[in-house]
């Protein structure tokens, strides 16, 4: 029977010491042919979204579907896991603290080879669910010394500062401006809900890294122009679904700043096929949209420590 696996099931048997390693093995089994991912699909109707999303990882033996629903007051997120061997339904897993996670994972895999070696401040735009994550993923690929706060409300970023202090031991101060959060970092996350971009990315220091997660429409752009034309390497996780939704990429392709042949899949990084950063003076991008990939990985994670600890409720379905 499979098991089912609620949000606060996901947050005791999740951790991102365990997940980014697990995303990164996947991610080098993209090359191999042993990994297929659909891109999200979105049906709309008069008074909200429903998104799905698919991906299966024949070299864990499982596969996921993703279904969410977007309307007033709030999202819901679920995830069937089931094993690539036999078609059974593993579990049903509540996914909201899933895809946080996993969204951070994917931040994480792409600092470890994309940020210099000695980045050590993060600049941190945006102070809600997502960037909790983000936090933590850095946090486990780099020596952190400082993270830098922005967000638009000014006591917003003072608790999540005073939260990521708390959590992660590393020295969190709100930052009074963009310019301030940018001063002297190496690395740069935004994830906010912003529809324009959140800084001027000619302020960027050489040898930044910058990972952008927070929109995945084509109308949300959370970097401008000037970021993304200044990378020397424009990294995505999925070029196809990125052409589908990435707000960031679509006016320097539009201004001829960017050409879709320059985007690098995450893959590609992670096997060697391309290098990625060449020098300690580049300036780097990750546009995140979030993968099903990512969401396999994450859920095979929780199923596995679930049964191993005994967690979960049991669901009889078809007799």
């Amino acid at each position: 029977m499979p098991l089912l696996l609620t949000e606060q099931d996901v947050t005791n048997l999740l951790s991102m010491d365990a997940l980014i390693p697990a995303l990164e093995q996947s991610l080098k089994r993209q090359d191999s042919g042993t990994v297929l991912n659909h891109p999200r699909r979105r049906l709309h109707v008069p008074e909200g979204t429903f998104h799905f999303m698919e991906a299966a990882d024949l070299g864990l033996g499982r596969a996921a579907i993703k279904a969410y629903a977007s309307f007033r007051p709030r999202t819901r997120f679920l995830v069937l896991l089931y094993d690539t061997s036999n078609g059974d339904l593993l579990a049903i897993i509540e996914a909201d603290r899933l895809g946080q996670m996993r969204t951070g994972a994917a931040t994480g895999v792409a600092t470890k080879y994309l940020a210099r070696p000695d980045a050590a401040v993060l600049a941190l735009f945006g102070a809600g669910w997502q960037a909790e994550s983000q936090a933590g993923a850095v946090a486990a690929v780099r020596p952190l010394r400082q993270i830098q706060v922005y967000s638009r409300n000014a006591e917003n970023r003072r608790q999540f500062a005073d939260r990521i202090v708390a959590r992660l031991g590393v020295e969190a101060v709100p930052a009074e401006s963009p310019e301030a959060a940018l001063h002297e970092a190496d690395i740069v996350v935004t994830a906010t809900t912003s529809r324009v971009p959140v800084f001027d990315g000619t302020n960027l220091a050489e040898g930044t890294h910058v990972n952008a997660v927070g929109s995945n429409a084509l109308s949300k752009a959370e970097v401008d122009t000037a970021t993304v034309s200044r990378a020397s390497v424009v990294v995505v996780d999925s070029i196809e679904q990125s052409r589908m939704e990435s707000g960031d990429l679509l006016s320097p392709y539009e201004a001829r700043k960017f050409r879709w042949e320059q985007a690098v899949e995450l893959r590609q990084i992670v096997n060697g096929t391309h290098a990625g950063r060449t020098s300690p003076n580049e300036v780097t991008l990750f546009k995140s949209n979030g993968i099903a990939l990512e969401d396999v990985v994450a859920a095979s994670l929780v199923y596995d420590r679930a049964v191993a600890e005994g967690i979960g409720g049991e669901v009889r379905l078809w007799g």
